[in-house]
């Protein structure tokens, strides 16, 4: 997949992508609100700005895509130009380290992908209540 766009192309198109309150953020943070749970977004006090927190229950959840987050990236990273496997190598890597840090602090990190929830919406959501259940009963 060869890139063919110029550095100040790319750099806009890359400015255009968004970073929160996706569509598939906003549809998990439907269903989950449907279920009786609140939480924040976007929270900027943990690694990597998770997008979904569930802070009495101490759950981070991180909707990534498939793409940017390098969804079985070895399998197809040959694919790519020397820049999109450098991006995406350094996304995989800076994601490690937000996962491990906040894991540090005492949280439950779970991680969505954009194929998950487009394929089964229901049992991401059940992943979520059943960590947010777990931690409130281990607490009392």
């Amino acid at each position: 997949m060869p890139d063919n766009l110029t550095a100040k192309q790319r750099s806009y198109c890359m400015s255009r992508v968004r970073t929160k309150d996706t569509d598939l953020e906003v549809l998990v943070g439907s269903e989950l609100r449907k279920r009786g749970l609140k939480f924040c977004k976007n929270v900027t006090s943990l690694p990597g700005k998770p997008d979904i927190v569930l802070t009495a229950a101490k759950v981070a959840v991180f909707i990534d895509g498939d793409f940017w987050h390098g969804y079985r990236f070895p399998s197809w990273k040959g694919n790519l130009t020397k820049f999109w496997r450098e991006k995406i190598r350094k996304n995989r890597e800076r994601d490690k380290r937000n996962f491990a840090g906040i894991r540090r602090m005492g949280w439950r990190v779970i991680r969505l992908w954009q194929h998950e929830i487009k394929d089964d919406l229901p049992s991401c959501v059940e992943r979520i209540v059943v960590a947010e259940l777990l931690r409130n009963k281990a607490r009392r």
